[in-house]
């Protein structure tokens, strides 16, 4: 089954030989996405600088995004020629499943706590450049970004299994659907891939979110929780199919807590449990 958020793409062989060329997000996707989804067009605010564009929400007039071309170097990256990039706002949390990934850095010229930045040279995919906008477009009308999003998307959650024996509670649910902590990122329909821990180390589940925010008081010496959400099982991936090696090759380094998965990492798990393998 395929994530409602992914529509689909090419392989990921075609992919990973030209990045940029076929689904990489630009200067031109913001501007087609601000065009098309709010009526907004781009403001260039500073003479010296002529490609610097501002985009403002319509009915506030405060900012969701800009987007400068600056050299690398200042950016903390090899090299000194000029790159586009993209400041978005967004939550802690998202700053907290982006950063590290490729593509996405602390906010450059604006407040690290409240932006992020995202590098327009085709590392970062169209899809979540566009939930990006999104997202920061709903967070710029002050109001609460709690429920802001509604498109579902994929999420790599990790399992201790010294806590929880993943393996027995499927086999004895009941139409292969369990209960989990409820992840405050999750949502409806989000696809949940399931990495377990030590001495594993591999994504082992792709599952679908069901049910979430469901009232459950439990606290024992290894966990607490208030709420769980119900997760059911789409597929079971072989314990040496998805290991730590193969995620680090595609920036995954650790999972330590629930996470946005990269773009390459999220179509080989797709297409592996599609195939069947």
């Amino acid at each position: 089954m395929r994530s409602p958020s992914l529509p689909r793409r090419s392989t990921v062989r075609e992919k990973m030989s030209n990045p940029n060329k076929l689904c990489g997000a630009t200067r031109d996707t913001v501007y087609e996405h601000a065009s098309n989804n709010y009526g907004t067009l781009p403001e260039h605010l500073w003479k010296p600088f002529p490609l610097y564009s501002v985009f403002r929400r319509v009915d506030n007039k405060k900012w969701y995004a800009i987007i400068m071309d600056i050299p690398k170097n200042k950016l903390g990256l090899d090299g000194d020629e000029r790159v586009d990039v993209l400041d978005v706002k967004c939550t802690p949390a998202a700053q907290q499943m982006l950063l590290g990934q490729s593509g996405f850095l602390p906010a450059y010229h604006l407040s690290r706590k409240n932006w992020i930045s995202v590098l327009l040279d085709g590392t970062v995919d169209k899809a979540t450049v566009c939930r990006l906008l999104d997202d920061s477009y709903v967070i710029a009308s002050g109001k609460s970004p709690k429920a802001k999003r509604t498109r579902p998307t994929s999420v790599l959650v990790p399992v201790n299994p010294k806590y929880y024996d993943i393996e027995k509670a499927f086999a004895e649910s009941e139409n292969d659907t369990i209960l989990w902590k409820q992840s405050s990122s999750v949502i409806v329909g989000d696809t949940v891939y399931l990495y377990i821990a030590a001495p594993y180390s591999c994504v082992r589940y792709k599952c679908e979110a069901v049910e979430v925010d469901i009232p459950y008081d439990y606290a024992d010496e290894n966990v607490s929780m208030n709420h769980v959400m119900k997760i059911r099982r789409l597929h079971t991936y072989g314990e040496n199919e998805f290991g730590i090696d193969r995620l680090k090759k595609r920036g995954v380094v650790s999972v330590r807590g629930p996470r946005s998965i990269p773009y390459i990492l999220r179509t080989e798990l797709e297409e592996s449990s599609e195939s069947g393998t």
